[in-house]
């Protein structure tokens, strides 16, 4: 074979080696159902995760705002209306001096002109007779002083029982917390020094750190009182018919913001409370009972009422007249 026709078959033989077709490119694994049913799962699952955290970061922004406008409204309220109790150390003073010349009456309640502040309690009284406030008409078993359908109190707080109704008004209760806690203070406060010296019940409940009853409110109301016959007047009862430990009154302003002052004013008309408390006296028909102590309670006054004692939210003709009325359980 000469060299001319080697070098031909050579030539012959690469342009057929160039001409073959290439193997095919190896192709990536098809994922199994198995792993694609994973991979769904472990989307979904990173998904949820996410809006969760979303949600958990909206919430605490939104309850930072909430915060926020607490802590504000607090400030506003502090520079526009001072304490909620007008004077606290004088207050107390007070407290301490007025049981004293009550014990030595015999007595077992105390009344206190101006110890809220008058200017805190406008502060709250605007939203609570133009909106807040919405009676409910309860029915007692046996009446309470005789009027069997009680319909001019809105209840903030009931007893676990859900005496006397089961739906107690929390927005109520909500824009009145601030008064009610310090109610509670001042409440203990009184109480501890109504049942000290030698009291049987004074080591029988529990203290706090600052020495003072560990108490609970058992019912709330704020009362409306109207010239209409059985919306007059709550006569002579005694608060939880005896089974509370005791009782808070406090007199609230003359409604002057759902019409004129002139117009629900009951100056000269009534009103103010009474009390059958103290030592026995001869009354004027020759009977003999605890002495009558009326007093005439204005935007403020607070009284302290121990367990079972006879009084009475005395007769309006004129007006309308607003209380704010706690029962008390103190813890034993």
């Amino acid at each position: 074979m000469t060299h001319t026709t080697l070098q031909l078959q050579l030539n012959h033989l690469h342009l057929q080696s160039s001409r073959s077709p290439s193997p095919p490119s190896p192709q990536p694994p098809i994922a199994s159902t198995t792993n694609s049913a994973a991979f769904v799962k472990q989307a979904t699952l990173l998904m949820t995760m996410t809006i969760a955290s979303q949600e958990a970061v909206e919430e605490t922004a939104k309850q930072r705002q909430e915060d926020s406008d607490i802590k504000r409204n607090n400030v506003e309220l502090n520079e526009n209306v001072g304490s909620i109790v007008s004077n606290p150390i004088e207050i107390n003073k007070q407290i301490i001096k007025g049981v004293v010349r009550a014990k030595l009456n015999k007595r077992r309640h105390l009344v206190i002109p101006g110890a809220i502040s008058p200017t805190y309690l406008d502060y709250l009284m605007p939203s609570i007779v133009a909106d807040l406030f919405q009676p409910q008409t309860v029915t007692y078993n046996g009446g309470v002083a005789n009027i069997k359908q009680w319909k001019i109190s809105c209840y903030l707080e009931v007893m676990e029982s859900g005496i006397p109704c089961t739906n107690p008004h929390e927005g109520l209760k909500s824009h009145c917390r601030e008064l009610l806690d310090t109610c509670n203070n001042l409440f203990a406060s009184w109480y501890r020094q109504q049942h000290a010296c030698n009291d049987k019940t004074t080591s029988s409940y529990k203290v706090d750190e600052e020495g003072n009853p560990i108490v609970s409110r058992l019912m709330t109301f704020i009362t409306r009182y109207t010239p209409a016959p059985d919306e007059n007047a709550l006569l002579k009862h005694v608060d939880g018919a005896g089974k509370v430990d005791g009782s808070v009154v406090v007199a609230l302003p003359i409604d002057r913001w759902t019409a004129s002052e002139e117009e629900n004013s009951f100056e000269g008309h009534g009103g103010g409370l009474t009390f059958w408390d103290g030592r026995t006296k001869r009354s004027a028909n020759g009977t003999r009972g605890p002495e009558e102590i009326v007093y005439d309670t204005r935007s403020g006054d607070i009284a302290f009422i121990d367990r079972a004692v006879w009084h009475q939210a005395n007769p309006i003709t004129r007006g309308t007249r607003w209380a704010l009325v706690i029962f008390y359980k103190v813890e034993r």
